[in-house]
């Protein structure tokens, strides 16, 4: 199994004398299929836990009484959704820490949102929203997994262009909700292929309101966890979790450093099948996913400008230009202070 980086937020354990901004305080990184590696900054002593879900309670293991490591190899197997809890002396300073990264056989930049420290100080929960590329090649083992994080809620991105060669089916492995908007891929591309490479998702705002509508609603509703996804699930996927962590409260570098993670963790060979071109006419989804002259599957590209500019700090730059920023955006497509109040509390502890 290759060696997966997991970025994990601390909370007032170990934001002592840290600034304000969020950071990524500790990672945990699986190290193979029955351990990973909890990393962490300071020394401040802690009891460590593992458990089946994010309480601390009689039945979970303590796996260290008081421990000043800042690293520590934990027992926890790739099958089992695990969370650790650190707790302070005293019972004080809980924290919950889980992989960000599901460790999936066949899937691509699946990840838990959760983790980071907002810039006031509170922590975007886990297990409340996740993020993937496409998923058509997810082996059973992958939805064993998946059927662990009590999704209720998938959010399809995508066009139906794209549904059309590769359909979700975690929806129907785990009895969630499926919730997806018609439009054509062709459009979208048209306006992503201009300018050059600059300013790339400027416009997609209004091209996509329905699906992030759609996505902020389901947020909102607290109804299970919610998977949100396109197919590469770095750009759609990429300003959906942006414009979240933003009213959220994280600070935009955490922000980017987070968007340009998906170059890394991408796998396009597990985001399209395998299938004919001649049987999709026309379908422009295909065109990207085509193999390489020398037959090898497409790479997963840099998130930037040929200039070097992050596309995601433009569009931030766009939307404060045009709208006023994220929130101001959002509430044009409907949502109020009382959506916004319920998405904090239902996100953030």
């Amino acid at each position: 199994m290759r060696k997966i980086a997991t970025t994990v937020a601390l909370t007032a354990l170990v934001l002592a004398g840290s600034p304000a901004t969020a950071r990524e305080l500790a990672t945990l990184t699986r190290l193979d299929a029955a351990t990973v590696e909890l990393k962490r900054e300071g020394a401040a002593p802690v009891s460590v836990w593992i458990s089946a879900d994010t309480v601390l309670d009689k039945g979970d293991q303590r796996f260290a009484a008081t421990s000043k490591d800042g690293a520590l190899t934990l027992p926890i197997a790739a099958t089992d959704r695990r969370y650790v809890i650190l707790e302070g002396a005293g019972g004080k300073g809980r924290t919950v820490v889980a992989e960000r990264v599901l460790p999936l056989q066949q899937g691509s930049n699946f990840r838990d949102v959760g983790g980071y420290v907002t810039k006031d100080g509170r922590m975007v929960k886990w297990d409340k929203a996740f993020r993937s590329g496409a998923m058509p090649l997810l082996t059973d083992a992958d939805y064993a997994l998946l059927g662990q994080l009590g999704i209720g809620n998938v959010v399809d991105l995508r066009s139906i262009e794209e549904r059309e060669v590769a359909p979700d089916m975690l929806d129907d492995k785990v009895g969630a909700l499926f919730i997806a908007n018609d439009y054509s891929l062709k459009p979208l591309m048209a306006k992503m292929g201009q300018g050059g490479g600059d300013n790339m998702y400027a416009g997609m705002e209004k091209m996509l309101a329905p699906q992030f509508r759609s996505l902020f609603r389901r947020l909102i509703a607290d109804e299970g966890a919610v998977l949100y996804h396109c197919s590469a699930g770095q750009d759609r996927t990429g300003i959906a979790t942006g414009l979240l962590y933003d009213v959220l409260g994280v600070d935009r570098d955490t922000i980017l450093k987070d968007y340009h993670l998906s170059t890394e963790l991408r796998r396009p060979q597990f985001e399209m099948p395998k299938v004919d071109p001649k049987d999709y006419p026309g379908n422009p989804i295909l065109k990207y996913y085509v193999a390489s002259e020398d037959g090898k599957p497409r790479k997963a590209e840099p998130l930037y400008t040929p200039a070097g500019a992050s596309h995601l700090a433009q569009f931030f730059a766009y939307l404060d230009k045009q709208y006023g920023g994220s929130e101001a955006y959002l509430r044009t497509l409907g949502l109020t202070d009382a959506d916004f109040a319920k998405l904090r509390k239902t996100m953030l502890d």
